[in-house]
């Protein structure tokens, strides 16, 4: 799985480069601050280490409001709102992969403080590299519009946050390549299906 996702991330980033510049002049005139969001994530084994996105909200969110973005956020710009609907926001991870940080398939690398509130056995999940897409993911494609109300941020770490561990646990239970590359087609799918969530576990 290395040797593919070496091979898909170097060839993304060549044949991407194009739109990467693209949407980088688009972050960069649409609001003031840096065109990458660079944050803190728990990799495999519990290594930390930066992933990078397209900047999608203000250059201040974090001191604006909790670190999980709900549903009509208005830290979030208009540039930032396209690149969240279609996730190519997420596109900048390439170079995660490349690195070795991260592989296309797996669970989402998660902010450090979340982790600490993983049980033991939700903890496996830290056994794998996370992912770019995955079963969970896939699952919670719009998780933004779930996280509405006073404190979003409580209702993703109580009810969201375990719910997606579960699946990706159960995912990893019986994961094959053939199903790995079957998410990663579904996953290139629902980029022209942005409404539709797709089935992580068919295949």
């Amino acid at each position: 799985m290395r040797l593919l996702d070496l091979s898909l991330s170097a060839a993304g980033l060549v044949a991407l480069s194009p739109a990467l510049i693209v949407i980088a002049l688009a972050v960069k005139c649409s609001s003031p601050g840096p065109i990458f969001y660079r944050a803190r994530r728990v990799g495999k084994n519990g290594q930390l280490f930066t992933l990078y996105k397209f900047r999608t909200m203000v250059a201040d969110a974090a001191a604006r409001g909790p670190g999980i973005t709900g549903c009509g956020d208005p830290r979030i710009t208009r540039v930032g709102r396209w690149l969240r609907a279609t996730k190519l926001d997420e596109l900048p991870q390439l170079l995660n992969t490349l690195k070795g940080e991260m592989s296309f398939i797996g669970p989402r690398p998660e902010d450090p403080r979340y982790v600490e509130l993983y049980s033991t056995d939700q903890r496996r999940v830290l056994e794998v590299r996370p992912g770019i897409t995955g079963a969970a993911t896939l699952l919670h494609r719009h998780e933004e519009r779930l996280l509405t109300g006073p404190d979003w941020e409580a209702m993703y770490r109580d009810e969201i946050l375990p719910a997606k561990l579960q699946i990706e646990l159960d995912y990893l239970s019986r994961r094959t390549l053939p199903k790995d590359l079957w998410i990663l087609v579904q996953t290139v799918l629902a980029l022209f299906r942005p409404s539709r969530q797709l089935d992580a576990h068919r295949g």
